[in-house]
C-alpha cells in the first residue's frame, strides 16, 4: 500500500487498522513484519504531508 497519492485521512485509517491487527495477535510473524513496514512507510508519508502543510500555512500567514 505504498501509494504516495493516498490521502492523509486514508493513511491514518490504515495505520489505525494495522495497529488493531497487531494488537489482536491474530496475524503470523511474516504478516506482522510486512504490516510494520507498511505502517512505517505510512507514518513517514503522513509526517511529510504535515510538514508541507505547516510550511504552506506559514507562507500564507507571512504574506499578510
Amino acid at each position: 500500500m505504498e501509494d504516495k497519492s493516498i490521502s492523509y485521512d486514508k493513511a491514518m485509517a490504515r495505520i489505525e487498522e494495522i495497529v488493531a491487527l497487531l494488537e489482536s495477535g491474530e496475524k503470523g510473524m511474516d504478516e506482522l513484519s510486512e504490516m510494520v513496514k507498511e505502517a512505517s512507510s505510512l507514518v513517514k508519508m503522513c509526517r511529510e504531508k504535515l510538514r508541507m502543510t505547516e510550511e504552506d500555512i506559514q507562507k500564507a500567514l507571512s504574506e499578510d
